[in-house]
């Protein structure tokens, strides 16, 4: 069975969401049943598209392994199959998971395995596969079976069927050979408590009630260590973590582990240019008389003012600097410099850099705006966790090794990539303004609680050392003045505040030449023409200094006060002073570091603590 990833029918998935929702691994739902994405060795490379971007491929091959080759778009079907219903299903492999099925009408509980439910394929519409419980008695008709609710799953990202028969039989079998069994549900609620699994074999009955709780280390078994979507277990040494009951769709069941950079332009020569444009065919030509076959079929026609032997010496000279390249670098930095000299940069159809000047008011605190008007975003998939989010940890690098569920058998060849077009704002901040709010004994106290707060939130997840990846009072203040505008911007731009993501460059060195501090506020679609510009339009220096104005204004006072001004930090559960889901907390996919490192009393004064925003007129000079 494949899923096809055309956005017209039920089913269907976007490439994007095979990276971040629904990637390898992770369960879902179709109209009749639940699958589970199948690993990389069941996927047809033939069908997916490479994607150039070599720096974010360096990084790939630093964290999963140099034997890495490429990174692919998931496999996709461009043409309208539609109109010729015998064409090739192309897609994603999945199987049946949980494969364990109940019959609605007799309630009857079984494993696919026994043969008692019987499969009904459409022959052209595969995401309406289902199955029938085809002897019911109390239906004249086969009623489709139901997948069950309910799974195990331990951190270590293993993911098993409920032991029903081992549970309702308390860790023996049935005494009278062949269990029938039943899963009857009481009430309305849907809660575990009036759920009952019984067998009519032996008239044994337990509640799933007692599966779920603090107790479960007592009622379930060791953890086998499985991975459904490889077809197999993770090795022969048992799992020595605890099994947690979770229900299909729970969002804690699947986590991605990804990897993501823009594409910053690396020369100003056109030809070059091109060839980074058209590299993911371009690399597939072996020699100049194979280039030349390609060019008479009109292969590259954006290359005709260039003849073969300057296209070959160019192809050449990539292909030598990307065996030589395979050193890992820091993915900002280049990022970084671009923004920061946005006037030296070349203009190409992935990316458009325009300065203007600060936004009115706030002169004194940032360089200048950088109008992000055309950006591509390459992002990776290298893993996933189940249970614990990487968001738990400082970064995904940290993600302990047991924590991480593989893409496939093997060290991976290649992994699943998707490309995305859009636009921003970038902000420059005064480095030199910057250092004297940071060195002011009231802000240095303050950093003082929250470097506390960071070594014991690592030290309770175990993370060592405890004192490392903290990231700084500089980092929180430029964090939480990236959420506040993210906030109101998304009320005025047309994007939704889930779409719109932040980008943070701090570092504090002792180095001019290597601090950073900047933020970049964008958005992006999977469309080739990108976004619509909603967001570059608001970057003006009038424009964007009223919403700054009316952002601090909000998280001046928040609707959680004064409970969310007076948060300690230093609970171990997070990593942040006063801040909210009512001030300054945003949508998962916008934050890069799971809205940990937010607190509000850095940018302006608040009910439990004044003398340190940075924004107010103390620090003005």
């Amino acid at each position: 069975m494949s899923m096809n990833l055309k956005p017209a029918k039920v089913g269907d998935l976007r490439p994007s969401q095979l990276i971040f929702t629904f990637g390898v691994g992770a369960l879902l739902d179709l109209p009749h049943m639940s699958v589970i994405i199948m690993g990389l060795d069941d996927w047809d490379r033939s069908r997916c598209i490479p994607i150039t971007e070599d720096r974010l491929l360096s990084a790939v091959r630093a964290k999963v392994g140099a034997q890495v080759e490429a990174l692919l778009r998931p496999p996709m079907d461009p043409d309208d199959t539609d109109s010729n219903p015998f064409g090739p299903q192309i897609g994603v492999p999945v199987v049946p998971f949980p494969r364990w099925l109940r019959c609605p009408r007799c309630d009857l509980l079984a494993p696919l395995s026994s043969g008692l439910f019987v499969p009904k394929i459409e022959p052209y519409r595969p995401d309406w596969a289902r199955f029938l419980h085809s002897n019911c008695n109390k239906s004249p008709s086969p009623p489709p079976a139901l997948p069950v609710r309910f799974v195990l799953a331990c951190k270590n990202g293993h993911l098993d069927d409920f032991p029903w028969d081992w549970y309702v039989h308390r860790g023996g079998s049935c005494s009278k050979g062949a269990a029938i069994l039943r899963l009857r549900e009481f009430g309305i609620s849907g809660e575990a408590s009036d759920i009952v699994v019984q067998c009519d074999s032996c008239n044994q009955k337990r509640r799933l009630g007692e599966a779920v709780g603090t107790r479960t280390n007592d009622v379930l078994p060791q953890c086998r260590g499985k991975h459904p979507h490889l077809r197999g277990f993770s090795g022969d040494t048992p799992c020595q973590e605890a099994l947690r009951v979770t229900l299909l769709g729970a969002s804690n069941s699947w986590f991605p582990i990804t990897l993501s950079t823009l594409s910053i332009p690396r020369t100003d020569d056109k030809l070059m240019l091109l060839i980074e444009k058209l590299w993911a065919r371009l690399q597939k030509a072996r020699s100049l008389e194979s280039l030349d076959d390609m060019r008479g079929i009109g292969a590259f026609p954006d290359l005709d003012e260039f003849g073969s032997d300057k296209i070959w010496e160019a192809v050449e000279k990539k292909k030598s600097g990307a065996a030589a390249g395979d050193e890992p670098e820091d993915l900002k930095r280049p990022e970084w410099l671009a923004f920061s000299n946005p006037v030296n940069q070349p203009k190409t159809d992935d990316f458009k850099l325009e300065a203007v000047a600060p936004p009115k008011g706030y002169e004194y605190i940032f360089e200048k705006t950088v109008l992000v008007q055309r950006i591509r975003e390459v992002r990776a998939l290298l893993g996933f966790t189940r249970i614990e989010s990487p968001g738990d940890f400082f970064e995904a690098a940290e993600v302990p090794e047991e924590r991480k569920a593989p893409l496939s058998h093997n060290a991976p060849l290649w992994l699943p990539a998707s490309e995305v077009r859009g636009e921003g704002i970038f902000l420059h901040f005064n480095n030199g303004f910057l250092g004297r709010w940071r060195n002011s004994v009231a802000v240095t106290q303050r950093e003082s609680i929250l470097y506390e707060a960071h070594k014991a939130w690592r030290a309770m997840r175990k993370v060592t050392p405890v004192e490392a990846g903290f990231p700084g009072i500089i980092y929180v203040a430029v964090h939480s003045i990236a959420h506040a505008l993210m906030r109101i911007l998304s009320l005025e731009c047309g994007y939704t505040a889930a779409s719109i993501r932040e980008r943070i460059y701090v570092v504090e060195s002792p180095n001019p030449a290597e601090q950073m501090a900047g933020l970049l506020i964008y958005t992006a679609a999977p469309d080739s023409e990108g976004t619509l510009g909603g967001l570059v339009g608001l970057g003006q220096p009038n424009t964007l200094g009223a919403y700054l104005d009316q952002a601090l204004e909000q998280v001046r006072f928040c609707t959680s006060d004064p409970l969310c001004a007076e948060h300690s930090p230093v609970d171990a559960l997070t990593v942040h002073g006063a801040a909210c889901h009512g001030c300054l907390f945003a949508p998962e996919t916008s934050c890069e570091r799971g809205n940990k490192y937010l607190d509000r009393s850095t940018l302006v004064n608040t009910y439990a603590l004044d003398g340190i925003g940075l924004l107010e007129d103390t620090f003005k000079v």
